[in-house]
């Protein structure tokens, strides 16, 4: 066969292949859509991922440190409750198998290691003792590691766990309060905390405070924010020290409302009265039903720009759901001037201006 002949014949094919390349390009995959998960390298199934829940099983941690008497020991340890309320307690005994406890403990609902003292008494001098701490909520009953410690002939050390009272909250406004309480710490050093929630559950805890080591009644509190509008809490103190957890009585607040704060609605009204460089500014503030702070703006420009504008002391306007007038006094005017002014009115809600208003000194 000549040879252009067959030069020609290979450019006519890599042409039309060409061509079906390009025409299908943009064409959709043929074949079922893939629909079950990826397998792994043994050839099953990875399962859907399953959404974490907000509470679950303690965490715990027994921690290896003792204080051992001729007939006691002071054991500690770590207690996640992990959102739902928790007892804890420590198994002890003179094998690995326990099989005594300590009384059982509350320590709450949230999210926090919070530490778990425990006071086992009546042991025998100068042997071996193992134990662990144990902890249990709705989700279930968690173990720490079992460790062990050894009595001595030293005398057993005198004390008992604080005593605490729960006060009623104060300063309580849509979204904050103060929680408070009384605590002894008993001659042996105490921290105290607060647990609060929508819920006797609680779920939410304070920082973690220092009540010294006296032996008198000492008032605490702790300041709590992020609340709610126009909703119950419920709090309590704790407060711990070597000897054991105590929990004060449940007490209850309720936020003011309302729920969703609307924005104040504010208007200028005519100044009046008007001197050679004094004013009366005057206006309107409807609060919305929430706590509204209000002042006014005015300036020579009539646009109210920001570089000759002047404000007026901020006052309060309530926080009625009706309207209520304002007024400011504003001096060292220039004479024979024209001036432009408007209402500024801030709640929960938002800040709002009014339409301006103008007055002229004499």
């Amino acid at each position: 066969m000549n040879q252009n002949w067959v030069i020609g014949i290979i450019l006519v094919l890599v042409l039309l292949g060409g061509g079906y390349v390009f025409l299908n390009m943009d064409a959709a995959p043929v074949g079922p859509q893939a629909t079950t998960t990826p397998t792994t390298t043994d050839g099953t199934q990875n399962p859907e991922p399953t959404p974490a829940s907000s509470a679950g099983k303690p965490l715990v941690v027994t921690d290896t440190t003792v204080s051992p008497t001729n007939s006691t020991a002071v054991v500690t340890g770590k207690v996640t409750p992990n959102g739902a309320p928790t007892s804890y307690w420590y198994e002890y005994g003179q094998s690995a198998t326990l099989g005594s406890k300590t009384a059982t403990q509350a320590i709450g609902s949230g999210y926090t290691a919070i530490a778990a003292p425990g006071y086992i008494t009546g042991l025998a001098k100068n042997s071996t003792f193992y134990f662990r701490l144990s902890a249990q909520n709705a989700y279930g009953t968690v173990t720490g590691g079992t460790y062990s410690f050894s009595t001595n002939n030293n005398p057993a050390s005198q004390g008992t766990a604080p005593a605490v009272s729960t006060n009623a909250a104060t300063a309580v406004t849509r979204t904050t309060a103060t929680l408070n309480a009384r605590v002894t710490p008993r001659s042996s050093q105490t921290t105290y905390w607060f647990e609060y929630g929508d819920s006797t559950d609680f779920g939410s805890v304070s920082s973690f405070q220092s009540a010294g080591s006296g032996n008198t009644s000492l008032a605490v509190s702790a300041a709590i924010s992020g609340l709610n509008p126009q909703t119950k809490y419920y709090f309590r103190v704790n407060a711990q020290n070597q000897y054991g957890t105590t929990n004060g009585a449940t007490q209850n607040f309720t936020t003011p409302g309302p729920a969703f704060s609307a924005v104040p609605v504010v208007t200028a009204q005519v100044a009046a009265p008007v001197g050679t460089t004094t004013a009366t500014l005057r206006g309107t503030v409807n609060p919305s039903g929430s706590q509204t702070t209000y002042w006014f703006e005015y300036s020579t420009d009539s646009l109210l720009g920001s570089i000759l504008l002047k404000t007026t002391t901020h006052r309060s306007a309530g926080a009625a759901q009706g309207t209520v007038s304002v007024q400011s006094d504003v001096v060292s005017l220039q004479s024979g001037t024209a001036y432009y002014f408007r209402v500024v009115a801030q709640n929960a809600g938002g800040t709002v201006r009014s339409g301006n208003q103008t007055f002229t000194t004499k």
